[in-house]
């Protein structure tokens, strides 16, 4: 059997463990959270390295991706330092592959055709497969980096606004601390709506969870989200604000879903090959072989 454990810098109050059985094969996985506690993040690590197969960096971003350029967060880099034998990943992978698929699929299969719809994405640095699939697919998008990554009134309404501001501010905000541009810890329970006017005018919203959550307004009435990670108390929450419905980018295990950092990491124990020898054909290869496709869940139909 096969272990995968996520381990977080946010909130333990969504710990989970569930056993599936997958491409021949059977996975534990694991999630951990740390409150934000980067000391006991990293005894966690050293506690498991050598004894998974693989770990996920949940709660955290290792890169972010503006056009063809990635940025390194400095001190995430620092933290994960310590692992000397098991690979980590923090979804980066299946963010290039599967989140850029997931756009593709929706509007081929005729579940949403985007060309209709107003997209708002949270922050298209973190999601930069879907930001760039979006930018192909959608004419009216707005990028809310500045919005909820700074806290900035300034939509960004085009890709290319994107990689140039990516471009210029990475480099810097990649420097500093994570927790400036993303909730961890207890910070993840704590809803602080913000900027509701691009919320409202939406009709798809979509992009990290953590995110939507805490800036989203308490009413979502007929609209839609796409993002990755839904427990049972998140579908409660946006069925009561009137959601229409979710569409989750990777799979249900266990009757919820599990972050991408625990999908890559599941890929990478999979195939067995050192991380920075997995191309993209092989992450698409395997999403092949697990028959995947978005979850489309209805709320307010």
């Amino acid at each position: 059997m096969k272990r995968i454990v996520s381990v977080s810098l946010g909130t333990s109050k969504r710990d989970k463990f569930t056993t599936v059985s997958l491409l021949g094969d059977e996975y534990q996985i694991e999630r951990r959270g740390t409150d934000g506690d980067e000391q006991r993040f990293v005894a966690i690590l050293k506690e498991l390295d050598g004894k998974v197969d693989a770990i996920g960096l949940g709660g955290a971003d290792l890169f972010l991706v503006a056009g063809n350029r990635r940025y390194t967060f400095s001190s995430i880099k620092k933290l994960i330092s310590i692992l000397k034998v098991t690979p980590i990943v923090d979804g980066s992978g299946l963010k290039h592959t599967l989140e850029r698929k997931t756009i593709s699929t929706l509007q081929d299969q005729g579940v949403v055709d985007f060309k209709q719809e107003r997209v708002l994405l949270v922050n298209a640095v973190d999601r930069y497969g879907m930001a760039q699939a979006l930018d192909e697919h959608c004419p009216n998008v707005v990028y809310g980096d500045f919005l909820f990554g700074v806290g900035l009134p300034i939509p960004l309404r085009k890709y290319s606004q994107v990689e140039l501001a990516g471009r210029l501010l990475l480099p810097i905000i990649t420097k500093l601390p994570l927790q400036w541009f993303y909730p961890t810890g207890a910070k993840q329970e704590v809803r602080k709506p913000s900027f509701p006017k691009y919320f409202s005018d939406a009709t798809f919203i979509c992009g990290d969870w953590h995110y939507i959550r805490r800036y989203a307004p308490d009413d979502l009435s007929g609209k839609t989200i796409l993002t990755q990670t839904l427990r049972k108390p998140d579908l409660d929450w946006l069925k009561s604000a009137g959601l229409s419905r979710a569409i989750t980018t990777t799979p249900i295990f266990g009757g919820e879903t599990f972050a991408t950092n625990v999908m890559e990491a599941l890929i990478v124990a999979h195939l067995g090959k050192p991380v920075d020898e997995i191309s993209e054909a092989d992450m698409l290869k395997v999403l092949a072989d697990l028959n995947w496709s978005p979850q489309v869940i209805p709320l307010n139909p």
